[in-house]
């Protein structure tokens, strides 16, 4: 989703909706025609939240393989929904295959289970994070292979969700590909399996950052008259923190991933935080942070520490750091030209010289050629536990107190509105540190 300037977004009429209901059964025929689409068979494809993140999501699913077809969009807002048609339609090398009929577009809140129901194979995850734990299961529990941007939820319940869809997807032999995009740099892949492989020894001790300035042009939040309180929150999601989960989970939950990758996904004990906005202001602030501080504690005495900014006029810093006995690794390498390992001297042990990727496009490329080759990808674990660590941090910061993983995973703390309807929205609470309190 994006922050388009329209008036309040319209419903599909009944008509649409009973022909979406047709579908279903198409649907079902899709599956059994073959779950993995082995061969030569068409995939189709449908995508749920048609902002950037989703319009190219869309792009590189049908460069990922010529015999694929977009052939339903869904998207809360009608007019997001129409801008991503139309640039898809217009994009040169797969516009030819956008075949999206004007029955299978689809607005609302519902408009998610409409695409799921258009006699799609795959469905593309990538409305703002609240609803992927909901739409996820939705796409599993109608036998689609799904992949899911990340990160995949915004509180624990939100995950415990996912995983359970997760599990389920390896029951029907579905696959679920993350948006975590890092785990598919060939350059990443080199240095974790260098750390694994003992090149720099045992670890002592992890660094990681993702210090930024706002992102794009997402700031300052508009409003326009006679939107009400939901489609505000909804059109500037990225500043809810029941929407986006603050941007410690929806941006820097990359660099915590890296480091997750690194442990072998193994939760860390604990974690304590500082945070708070400073710099951001405005007359509408929304109510997530603007910088972090995390420490988190892993068995063996090991710590990572953890930084995340988003701050105009300030340095950018995204990289990740492992210390160990023997040597230092920089992942991405300067400027992400390759991860190094090198001694406390500076000589450099290792430097990735390999081809360079577009890991954005790798995780769609490795997803249809294994779906090809009859088989499926469940990332559902490490996309789960690495959104789960970004929300532990979220959790230390809010509250100025030590949390615990297994407090954070059993945390009764839902996000979640009253009601997905055009009124009230979740009230707008800055959290205060000491005050707010652990759920």
């Amino acid at each position: 989703m994006s922050e388009p300037k329209a008036s309040a977004p319209d419903r599909r009429s009944f008509l649409k909706q009973t022909s979406a209901v047709m579908l279903a059964g198409a649907a079902e025929l899709s599956l059994a025609r073959g779950a993995h689409a082995a061969g030569s068979d068409l995939i189709r494809v449908g995508l749920i939240g048609c902002g950037g993140r989703g319009t190219g999501a869309a792009v590189q699913a049908l460069s990922a393989d010529p015999n694929t077809e977009l052939v339903a969009l869904g998207d809360v807002f009608a007019d997001a929904l129409h801008r991503s048609h139309t640039l898809l339609k217009s994009h040169e090398k797969i516009g030819p295959r956008v075949k999206v009929s004007d029955d299978c577009l689809f607005t609302g809140f519902d408009a998610y289970q409409q695409v799921i129901a258009a006699g799609v194979d795959v469905v593309l995850l990538a409305a703002p994070p609240h609803f992927r734990p909901q739409h996820l299961e939705a796409a599993v529990k109608a036998g689609k292979h799904v992949f899911a941007e990340k990160p995949v939820a915004v509180d624990a319940p939100g995950v415990e969700r996912v995983l359970a869809a997760c599990e389920e997807a390896k029951r029907k032999n579905l696959s679920v590909v993350s948006g975590l995009c890092w785990r598919y740099d060939l350059g990443a892949r080199a240095s974790v399996q260098q750390i694994h492989d003992g090149a720099v020894g045992e670890i002592v001790a992890l660094e990681a950052s993702y210090d930024a300035s706002l992102p794009g042009k997402k700031w300052p939040m508009v409003r326009e008259t006679g939107w009400s309180d939901m489609e505000w929150q909804l059109r500037n999601w990225y500043w809810f923190t029941w929407l986006s989960g603050d941007h410690i989970v929806e941006q820097a939950v990359h660099s915590l991933d890296k480091i997750a990758w690194v442990m072998h996904d193994q939760p860390p004990l604990a974690a304590e935080s500082l945070g708070g906005l400073q710099a951001r202001q405005g007359p509408e602030l929304g109510d997530i942070y603007d910088h972090h501080s995390v420490t988190y504690d892993y068995p063996g005495g090991i710590k990572l520490y953890f930084r995340c900014r988003q701050q105009v006029g300030t340095s950018n810093d995204v990289s990740s750091h492992v210390y160990g006995t023997k040597a230092h690794c920089h992942i991405e390498g300067q400027r992400n030209k390759g991860g190094r390992i090198d001694t406390r001297s500076g000589e450099v042990l290792w430097h990735y010289t390999g081809p360079k990727n577009i890991m954005h496009q790798t995780e769609h490329d490795e997803m249809y050629a294994a779906l090809r080759a009859g088989r499926t990808t469940n990332d559902g674990k490490f996309m789960s536990q690495s959104t789960m660590l970004a929300i532990l941090g979220r959790m230390a910061s809010y509250t100025g107190r030590k949390i615990t993983w297994e407090e954070a995973l059993k945390s009764k703390e839902d996000l979640s509105p009253a009601k997905y309807e055009w009124g009230p929205a979740p009230k707008i609470q800055i959290a205060i540190p000491g005050v707010t309190k652990f759920a």
